[in-house]
């Protein structure tokens, strides 16, 4: 549980879609809209918890060989996000401080929770990164659901502090050098995890 919540911190934190939307919204409208925004990131991780409990609950029950290639491609895919940001030459492109007006837009919870739930990057992520720390069949369906509470709890903190630090640390948080830095520290975290369990017999296989 440990390892698991030491990988979720680094991956919540990661700049990545999430981080662009959330910037935008609060330097557009304000902390009301970030803080909003913050709550729809989490609702959608609750939804894709819930869909990956029941689909690989189900799939763990009937075939643990399908169960094991889908941790083992999961361990390939998370390396290949860590080299991905290793790679990285830029953080995520910073936003204008000053916004010509605009219409009305839509709530900020909607369309964080939309964004979240119909990004299909965000539902291979929960497929592939949950199974990876299941180690015990019998307890499969209660593990994945305290691991998503857990990422989205971890979700709702960090963005609701990243909101905050906008209006103190604006600069010093969106500075490339410290997106460069988060990506390049998630990456390295991401791959020599994903090194860990190709190298690991996993006791549910």
């Amino acid at each position: 549980m440990l390892t698991f919540l030491v990988m979720t911190i680094f991956v919540v934190m990661s700049p990545g879609l999430d981080t662009a939307l959330i910037t935008k919204r609060t330097i557009s409208n304000g902390a009301r809209d970030g803080f909003q925004m913050a709550l729809g990131f989490t609702a959608g991780s609750l939804i894709h918890t819930i869909a990956v409990t029941i689909g690989l609950s189900a799939l763990l029950m009937q075939s643990a060989l399908a169960f094991g290639i889908i941790k083992w491609v999961g361990a390939v895919y998370l390396i290949y996000l860590g080299v991905k940001a290793l790679l990285a030459k830029k953080a995520i492109p910073t936003v204008a401080t000053t916004t010509a007006p605009t219409k009305k837009q839509h709530s900020a919870f909607l369309e964080a929770f939309l964004s979240n739930v119909l990004n299909p990057k965000v539902i291979v992520f929960f497929l592939t990164f949950l199974p990876q720390f299941i180690t015990d069949d019998r307890h499969a369906t209660r593990d994945f659901l305290l691991m998503g509470s857990t990422y989205a709890v971890c979700t709702v903190i960090w963005f609701s502090l990243y909101v905050i630090c906008l209006y103190y640390i604006r600069e010093w948080l969106l500075s490339p050098t410290v997106q460069l830095w988060m990506e390049r520290a998630t990456g390295v975290v991401l791959i020599g995890f994903g090194l860990k369990l190709l190298f690991t017999k996993s006791e549910a296989v």
